[in-house]
This record gives structure tokens, C-alpha cells and sequence, in this order.
């Protein structure tokens, strides 16, 4: 038997279908909506809650709940490297991104050791918010040796995939990645820029990618929203 909770929630997701509650309206208030399912506040708060975590609700803050649009879960094979614009395009998702800095600087410790450059060479380092449909769903922290790309990054402006660019621009080809699997700690700053939901959680890859030489070309740390990209490995024995 269900409980009361799960009928209440299938019920509104059946009158988001049929459009009885559109995308972008305010959900009426929780004591109203409590009467109107003759339940108590605390089993529709249950049923709403849920839905907020599988981002068909949203919440504004003295405001109330409104209805949103959730979006398409992305699959990604981790043994294929794909670059996180082929991954939103995949989706037929509407790629955007928001740039936070590209600078260069001398590299740190970490980086030289994936990048088998000395620390202190000079790098150049992206931030960038990417975006789907308007929701920021990944982060990415990407370092290069100038050695390697040169002014690159003066010359041309960076849009969308970073591996297209370095291929079109400085004629290296990435073709292949070490990479690790990551679950951030709640108090990384970069994990909480893609905490669009209280909730929402993020998986950090970060990876070293490399030229059809072997020669270590990216280092970066690629923070994806769990609730949006799903990793997967076939696994056999």
C-alpha cells in the first residue's frame, strides 16, 4: 500500500503533465494544499520535498514553491572520453557557460606532478560554470603549460569544448585521460557553486589528459551535479 505521501505526489506530477500546473507557476500555499488533499502539512510537505530533490519544485525563499522543468538526465560512459559540451549536447540540452577567469600563473605542486612540468612553470588555468538549458550542472578548473599552448588563449576566445579549441587552435589532440573519482567534501567551495538545491550533490573527476604521444597536455578537476550526470562503468569478470 502506498503511503499518503507518494499518492499526493503523483497526483501533482499528473497535473504538471497535463499542464493543470504549468511550468513556472507558484504552488498554493502548504496549508491550503494540505486542505485541498484533506491530509495533514506534514504528509504534503513530505510529498513536495521529494519532488524537490528530483528537481520538479523549486523553492524561493519567502516566496513559495514554484514548478520547474527538470532536467534530462545525462549518461556518460566513464571508459569513453567525452568532453562535458558533447555530454550536454548528447542530452539535447542548450550548452551555455559562464566564464569566471582565465589567467595565467605559475604552477602548483599537484598540477607539475600530473603535468610533468616543474612547479613554478608558467600555466595557463580556466574556470569555468558550464550550462544546460540555463542551470549551471558542472564546474570546471582546467590547467595547461604555456610551454604547450603558447598565447593561445590571447589569440582566440574559448567557447565550449575545451578539447575542440586546443585541437583547432594549438593542434593537439587529446585522445585519452587518467582519471579519478572524487566525492567533495560539502565545505569545497567549488562543489558548492553547483548547489543550485539545497541537497544537490556533485562528483569530482579529476584528470589528466594526454596527447597521442602520452605527453600530459590538461590537468583539471571537473566538478559534474549528481543529479544530472550519471556516471557508469561496465564491469566484467
Amino acid at each position: 500500500m502506498k503511503h499518503n505521501y507518494l499518492i499526493i505526489k503523483e497526483e501533482l506530477e499528473r497535473q504538471i503533465r497535463t499542464g493543470e500546473l504549468p511550468i513556472g507557476s507558484m504552488l498554493p500555499s502548504e496549508p491550503e494544499m494540505a486542505r485541498q488533499f484533506n491530509v495533514s502539512r506534514e504528509t504534503f510537505r513530505a510529498a513536495v520535498k521529494q519532488m524537490e530533490r528530483e528537481g520538479k519544485l523549486r523553492v524561493r525563499s519567502g516566496i513559495g514553491r514554484f514548478v520547474v522543468r527538470p532536467l534530462a538526465s545525462i549518461p556518460s560512459s566513464i571508459d569513453h572520453l567525452s568532453s562535458t559540451s558533447e555530454m550536454i549536447n548528447s542530452a539535447s540540452l542548450q550548452e551555455g557557460e559562464r566564464h569566471e577567469s582565465i589567467r595565467v600563473g605559475p604552477c602548483e605542486e599537484e598540477w607539475a606532478e600530473f603535468l610533468q612540468i616543474n612547479p613554478g612553470d608558467p600555466v595557463t588555468v580556466i574556470e569555468r560554470i558550464r550550462m544546460a538549458d540555463g542551470e549551471p550542472v558542472s564546474f570546471n578548473l582546467n590547467i595547461m603549460p604555456n610551454s604547450l599552448i603558447g598565447d593561445a588563449f590571447q589569440r582566440s576566445n574559448l567557447q565550449g569544448s575545451l578539447m575542440k579549441f586546443l585541437e583547432d587552435e594549438c593542434g593537439i589532440r587529446i585522445v585519452a585521460a587518467n582519471t579519478e573519482l572524487i566525492v567533495p567534501p560539502a565545505s569545497d567551495a567549488n562543489g558548492r557553486k553547483l548547489q543550485v538545491k539545497p541537497e544537490a550533490t556533485v562528483i569530482l573527476l579529476k584528470q589528466t589528459h594526454y596527447d597521442e604521444e602520452r605527453v600530459p597536455i590538461l590537468f583539471s578537476y571537473d566538478y559534474f551535479r549528481n543529479d544530472v550526470f550519471k556516471f557508469w562503468v561496465r564491469r566484467e569478470r
